[in-house]
């Protein structure tokens, strides 16, 4: 079973949850043994191919640590909180993937939102 971990000792990711609003990118930070990789990635995959077919999902992308790192960091977008909360609260979207995920892995999601700044970005 993952362990949860937050990135954000200030606020969790049950706060974000509560918060309505447009679009949010959800960061996953994904940490396993090395030799758990081929296994997170096929649990990874399916997990994917089940939110993809959810409302509100837009995009995802997984990047890997490199040098042979366990590291990963799951990237998606949803169209808003209350997508990716009731994605996430579908217990049939997280069955078949669930039994799949090593056994050993640290995983902490957060929300975001772009963030403008003045001459450099914009929102």
């Amino acid at each position: 079973m993952p362990k949860f971990t937050e990135l954000d000792s200030h606020v969790t990711l049950a706060d974000q949850l509560e918060e309505d609003g447009g679009p949010v990118v959800l960061v996953n930070v994904l940490r396993v043994a090395p030799e758990d990789a081929d296994q997170l990635l096929l649990a990874w995959s399916t997990d994917a191919a089940a939110l993809k077919k959810q409302p509100g999902f837009i995009s995802t992308q997984l990047y890997r640590g490199i040098a042979g790192s366990g590291t990963f960091l799951n990237h998606a977008v949803w169209e808003s909180t209350a997508h990716y909360r009731a994605a996430r609260l579908d217990e049939s979207v997280r069955a078949a993937a669930r039994e799949l995920y090593p056994a050993v892995l640290i995983a902490s999601p957060h929300l975001f939102r772009a963030q403008a700044v003045p001459g450099i970005c914009v929102a």
